[in-house]
């Protein structure tokens, strides 16, 4: 867009939102909303207008304007995606969910809530917890992610191994739907197999079929005890034997994670809890986290027995049971990208899936490829579900080496899906992932994916240039 139509933009946004709702592109205020925590890979983007719609009916009115006046749109949460799902490419107008936030209405008796897109994960989380409930996707930077992005996403995290990731909990949505009605699918009932599964197919589809607004959560009683159990490996393959181990034991853990050897030598040293189980001289260059939860006895009765399939082949087991342990635990683990970061001032981190079995594969391949690309490398992640979280060090104002992490990043698309995995496991396609797909789906699929997309949009104007199958 020319000045002059920028300009005319943003008075048209103003006239339909208010002057306090809206923001031209080029405003100093507006940089915190062009780019996503992809930024470290000099992913950032141009809009013409930034819009902050107070509820759903002002966001279903201007989606209705910008489809009358063929302007794309770009909705977004808390900007903690990592695949540059939220960031615009070429001019057109963000929608930031961020006021849509009021809080969470939770029926306590009834095990559900009705939550808003733009509140914050941690808080539903908590409020959740303050009724006695769970509600358990806790993807990482769950006090800044809100549910909006969450659902879009379909985003996961450590403890969903057990419970699943947010479309699992997701048993209706409010969303606006183009040319700009306001719709909701599904609804408080748990169950709903009538139609097509609509609510399935809006729910990771990352803003390019819809913008959900609100949605309904099935929420469960939350467990009395949860009890995590640390195991601490010689290397990989150690570790992996100890991870179907677990697996085949019967018990059941709410996550089950893991960190490789760069990992570790990038975070273990802040955990000092571990240092007393450590034999002197024993470097751990693999660790499981499994945690139990469930009744005061149940959870124990679990732990045990996690930790003593953990215990073989280990250089050491460390299993806390006091309430500030396991949070000093998890605020670890919660820590670790940040830790790998930290190495050489940047990262690139993909989000890969394989069959479990793979793991240990995937793993090593990590680094192999890293090597290749003269690039340092690690992972980490939810060791039950196969998801890694491949990752590549990077000075990130050296462009040759984010161009060589990016190129690295293809090779990994490529290993995931000759393993049989996917490309993503919890951060989507985004901008980053364009065409990927093609690696994991046969030709007929990728045509119906493109079928649907055009069938909720057909004017190409919700997130274009995003989730792109080929």
């Amino acid at each position: 867009m020319s000045t002059s139509q920028r300009t005319a933009l943003s008075r048209d946004l103003a006239a339909l939102l208010g002057p306090e709702s809206v923001l031209a592109g080029d405003a100093a205020a507006a940089r915190a909303y062009l780019a996503d925590s992809t930024e470290s890979r000099a992913i950032r983007g141009r809009a013409d207008a930034i819009a902050l719609p107070r509820d759903a009916t002002e966001v279903a009115g201007l989606l209705r304007w910008c489809y009358e006046h063929d302007v794309p749109v770009i909705p977004r949460g808390g900007g903690t995606g990592f695949a540059g799902g939220a960031v615009p490419l070429d001019g057109g107008v963000v929608v930031s969910l961020e006021r849509l936030s009021g809080p969470a209405e939770i029926d306590p008796g009834l095990w559900r809530a009705w939550v808003p897109a733009g509140a914050r994960t941690a808080d539903v989380r908590r409020r959740a917890r303050e009724s006695g409930l769970l509600y358990a996707p806790d993807p990482g930077a769950s006090e800044t992610s809100m549910l909006g992005g969450n659902i879009a996403t379909n985003a996961g995290g450590p403890h969903t191994f057990k419970y699943g990731v947010t479309g699992t909990w997701v048993t209706g949505l409010e969303v606006a739907l183009a040319p700009g009605e306001l719709v909701r699918i599904g609804g408080q009932a748990r169950k709903d197999v009538a139609g097509y599964d609509l609510r399935s197919l809006l729910i990771g589809s990352e803003g390019t079929l819809g913008i959900v607004t609100a949605a309904w959560l099935r929420l469960l009683p939350a467990p009395a005890s949860v009890l995590p159990v640390v195991g601490l490996y010689r290397d990989a393959d150690a570790g992996c034997d100890a991870l179907e181990a677990v697996l085949s034991s019967g018990v059941v853990p709410v996550a089950l994670e893991f960190l490789d050897a760069g990992a570790l030598r990038a975070s273990l040293g802040a955990l000092q809890a571990v240092a007393p189980a450590l034999k002197a001289g024993a470097t751990p260059k693999f660790m499981l986290i499994a945690e139990a939860d469930g009744g005061v006895e149940e959870a124990a009765a679990d732990a045990r027995e996690l930790a003593g399939v953990l215990a073989d082949g280990a250089l050491a087991v460390h299993a806390p049971s006091e309430r500030r342990e396991i949070a000093e635990l998890w605020r670890w683990r919660d820590g670790v990208s940040g830790a790998v970061t930290a190495q050489l001032g940047g990262k690139v981190s993909e989000d890969i899936v394989v069959p479990v079995e793979r793991l240990r594969e995937a793993v090593a391949a990590t680094i192999e490829i890293g090597e290749r690309h003269r690039l340092p490398a690690c992972s980490w992640g939810h060791a039950g579900d196969g998801n890694v979280h491949a990752t590549f060090m990077i000075d990130r104002d050296d462009e040759r080496q984010v161009t060589r992490a990016n190129d690295a990043g293809h090779e990994l698309f490529e290993l995931a899906a000759a393993l049989g995995g996917s490309v993503s496991g919890e951060h989507g396609l985004g901008l980053l992932k364009n065409g990927m797909l093609a690696l994991q789906w046969p030709p007929r699929a990728l045509e119906l994916h493109e079928q649907i997309k055009r069938l909720f949009d057909p004017k190409g104007l919700l997130n274009p240039g995003k989730k792109i199958a080929r």
